[in-house]
């Protein structure tokens, strides 16, 4: 061939074009490092393979998916040959059941003549098991069996056969025949299961007559008898062709399976509708794949074998080369490692061989000494670190430690610097041993304690002063470990009140530890956990609320704080704290029962008060008894009074006597001395009792009282006399600053009100109001007011307010005061306490700052 032919210089030009990229692959491969170019040739075949391989799966895959969509197609054709055949087939029978239907209709035929027409068309159509005429109260005119004979035994009115739709009914047979009534037009029901056991669906036609509804002509289908004899041969040969009802369970199907055994799923399926029936019946056609597939292919895996042989051979060569590097480079690891672990750790390591010669020291070894490793390796004892005054010592420690007779603790020795200085070392010895087994030498650790020691004498002078202090507390200490109880410490005060017993403890504690020490005892064979699952670092970092302990054997109070700790070898222990409290006890004792005095004192001085007003109160029945006493008499002596009069007369006294008891009753359990008992009570009645009270002092000082308590408030849990005792200070106090403002008798009247509340904060309260029209309170009153013995009344003794506040407190309630303004101007003063309840929905439904209803209000105005 000529130099200059054209296949030449297509070659020449290819060459010219490739060669870039060829300079370019070869620089690249020169700059990767040997392993990485090894691990490059054995990664090339094994890719090469792997790509080979799967072109030779895809190609196999690729054929049998065509295969697949080829059965898929012709199950697909044969279901909707079958449909179309079906639908035929019902198409032309609603045809034919139509035209009988008008024929009816129009009065041509009779039930004789229907019979002999439908007997006709049964007997041709053996997919029917009966066609039947109802008239519009579904009573059976006429009925043909499949046979095509007259059936008088079928659609019975008895209520047993399933194909009769009864009145009143809800199945298939009934929902059909009400469609159909409906919409004036053929309607299919849905399937079901007839008296013979056959699943079938029915055909309604309806009667129209004249624009009336004049019955139905049904015709049941038998699904069965569908499929045999309107599937064509060809297809039920080549396809299973089942009918699936709406819950996807085969109604019938061409295949018939074993008894006792259920037809197995095919591969490959597609669902029409039974076409026009449209009743949730479904024609499904089932296929299965005659392909062996993949796996059964004998070429795909001789291939198979092939490729995995090569790959398997590759791998191998390619995880020995890979071993091969990672050994490398866990050996340099290894040594850099070692190098770099022994020159930056702070521990000196020292090497000797048998003969006590140093072989190798770290840099640690020479930072510690001062001594550079050039002066060190090669000496044998003494050493220049060595303390001239200490040789002796040191070489019989060294002797001691060869012998293995060194303590496992090591060795504390005093090491001398190059420039002359000493610190404190502790020293390990352990044999050198090499890859034989062999002892080669000695490999000593050094570590400066200095430090350490010096930390140590400082933690052990202060544990002493920290023991001495807690020796001299007046409160009890102790530490008593969780499991087993035992106790760890215990201070001069728990000693002195309960020995060294640890019950002190756990009676100070409530004996919970005790009892939880024992449980934890008897199942520590199953690791009960006694905590809830808590760590015992939440425990150390968790309190407790103080607790006051009343020990009866030694008649003290203690004020009793606990928490867990973690002891000093890591048991878990709880350590109490007791102050004694009793004579804090006994002097607020004492001044409970002085508050107790004070609240009858000032019921006693608010009764003193009014007694003027009690007085004239009283007076008016008295008078009203004397002046009946007095008439009663005269009429008796001039003769001149009957019975009737005179029983008059005396009721009247005694109604005037019993009111003036109730005062006096009212007064008496007002004044005297109980104690405090809380117990169920209605705000109303606390109420009524207060402004029954107070009433006599209001009436005295012309001023008119108004009470809204709304309806259905919830119980109070309180002291009735000491709520009744605030209620009554408060409208005393506003009546007489009402009185001394000499105010006009529009704004001499004061308001009381009890209303529910409930807020984020507090929650469910009761809230007690009493507003006046009066002056007001200054600033400095109000800032003053609860102080005791503080009064703005010349003859005040300053207890009242401040006993209220007491009171409502001592009930977990809170007091407030505040004045009403109109701009600037004050134009009254207002007092409200809340006591804490239970609020629901219910009782703020009647609360009028809720939008509560006005019939709850209740306006009692006192006669001037």
């Amino acid at each position: 061939m000529p130099a200059d032919s054209p296949s030449s210089d297509h070659r020449t030009r290819g060459q010219r074009l490739l060669a870039p990229w060829r300079r370019l692959l070869a620089t690249w491969w020169v700059r990767q490092s040997p392993s990485r170019q090894d691990r490059l040739a054995t990664l090339g075949p094994l890719v090469s393979v792997l790509l080979f391989l799967a072109a030779i799966i895809s190609a196999f895959w690729y054929l049998r998916n065509e295969e697949i969509e080829r059965e898929t197609e012709s199950v697909k054709r044969d279901t909707e040959i079958a449909q179309q055949q079906i639908r035929l087939r019902l198409i032309e029978n609603q045809e034919q059941l139509v035209r009988i239907a008008r024929e009816v209709v129009t009065r041509q035929i009779d039930a004789h003549e229907f019979s002999a027409q439908a007997q006709a068309f049964a007997r041709d159509r053996p997919e029917l098991t009966h066609v039947t005429w109802l008239s519009a109260r579904r009573e059976r005119r006429s009925s043909v069996g499949a046979a095509g004979f007259q059936a008088d035994g079928l659609m019975s009115m008895d209520g047993k056969d399933p194909s009769m739709p009864m009145p009143n009914q809800s199945n298939a047979a009934a929902l059909a025949f009400d469609a159909a009534k409906e919409r004036r037009q053929p309607v299919y029901s849905p399937p079901f299961t007839d008296s013979n056991d056959l699943t079938v669906f029915q055909l309604h036609i309806p009667l129209i007559d004249r624009g009336g509804f004049a019955g139905v002509l049904i015709a049941e289908y038998n699904v069965e008898a569908l499929l045999r004899y309107y599937v064509p041969p060809e297809v039920s040969t080549r396809h299973s062709i089942a009918v699936l009802d709406a819950r996807d369970q085969i109604v019938s199907s061409t295949v018939t399976p074993m008894p006792g055994q259920g037809l197995r799923r095919a591969a490959l399926l597609h669902d029409v509708p039974l076409a026009p029936a449209l009743n949730g019946l479904v024609l499904r056609g089932q296929g299965w794949r005659t392909s062996i597939g993949l796996i059964s292919n004998a070429l795909f895996w001789l291939v198979l074998a092939l490729a995995g042989l090569t790959v398997w051979m590759l791998l191998g060569t390619w995880r020995h080369m890979r071993r091969r590097t990672q050994i490398q480079n866990a050996l340099t690891l290894e040594t850099n490692f070692r190098r770099a672990m022994e020159n930056s750790m702070l521990t000196g390591m020292r090497a000797m061989d048998m003969d006590t010669r140093i072989t190798y020291v770290n840099p640690a070894f020479c930072a510690m000494t001062g001594f550079l490793e050039s002066d060190l390796v090669g000496r044998t004892p003494p050493y220049p670190f060595w303390p001239s005054d200490r040789g002796e010592d040191n070489a019989r420690a060294l002797q001691q430690e060869l012998r293995g007779r060194s303590p496992s603790g090591g060795v504390e020795v005093k090491i001398q610097r190059k420039d002359g200085s000493q610190f404190d070392a502790r020293v390990y010895v352990s044999p050198l041993v090499d890859t034989k087994g062999k002892q080669t030498g000695w490999m000593t650790s050094m570590t400066n304690i200095t430090e350490a020691k010096r930390v140590r004498d400082q933690l052990s002078a202060s544990h002493e002063r920290f023991t001495t202090v807690l020796e001299g507390l007046d409160a009890a200490v102790s530490v008593l470990s969780v499991h087993p109880p035992e106790l760890l410490f215990a201070n001069r005060s728990y000693r002195l009140w309960f020995g060294a017993d640890p019950a002190g403890h756990a009676l100070l504690a409530g004996g919970q530890l005790v009892a939880t020490s024992r449980r934890g005892l008897d199942d520590s064979a199953d690791e009960v956990d006694d905590y809830s699952g808590l760590p015992s670092e939440a425990l150390t970092d968790m309190g407790s609320d103080p607790r006051e302990v009343y020990v009866e054997s030694l008649a003290m109070w203690f004020d009793v704080r606990a928490r867990y700790l973690q002891w000093t070898d890591g048991r878990l222990a709880q350590m109490l704290i007791a102050t004694d409290i009793t004579m804090r006890r006994h002097a607020e004792a004492q001044a409970a029962l002085q508050a107790e005095k004070a609240q009858v004192t000032s019921r006693l001085m608010t009764m003193g008060e009014m007694a003027s007003s009690v007085a004239h109160e009283l007076n008016q029945p008295l008078t009203a008894i004397t002046n009946y006493c007095n008439g009663m008499v005269s009429r008796v002596r001039s003769d001149s009074i009957d019975k009737d009069a005179l029983m008059a007369a005396l009721e009247k006294t005694a109604k005037q006597a019993q009111r003036a008891g109730q005062i006096i009753h009212r007064i008496r359990n007002f004044v005297k001395r109980s104690e405090p008992q809380r117990q169920p009570a209605h705000a109303a009645e606390i109420v009524e009792d207060a402004v029954e009270l107070a009433g006599i002092e209001l009436r005295r000082r012309n001023v008119a009282i108004h009470t809204y308590v709304a309806q259905r408030l919830p119980q109070l849990m309180v002291d009735p006399i000491l709520i009744e005792q605030v209620l009554m200070n408060l409208l005393k106090n506003a009546a007489e600053a009402i009185d001394n403002a000499s105010l006009p008798t529009s704004r001499r009247h004061i308001e009381l009100r009890v209303v529910p509340k409930h807020s984020v904060e507090m929650g469910g309260q009761i809230e007690f109001s009493v507003t006046d029209m009066g002056p007001g309170l200054p600033d400095e009153v109000l800032a003053r007011m609860y102080e005791a013995f503080f009064s703005t009344k010349a003859d005040g003794l300053g207890i009242g307010l401040g006993l209220c506040r007491s009171i409502v407190e001592s009930h977990q309630g809170r007091i407030k005061a505040e004045n009403l303004y109109n701009a600037s101007l004050v134009v009254g003063c207002r007092f409200a306490f809340t006591i804490p309840v239970t609020i629901t929905s219910e009782h703020l439904r009647h609360d009028p700052t809720h939008g509560a209803a006005s019939s709850a209000q209740r306006t009692e105005p006192t006669t001037p």
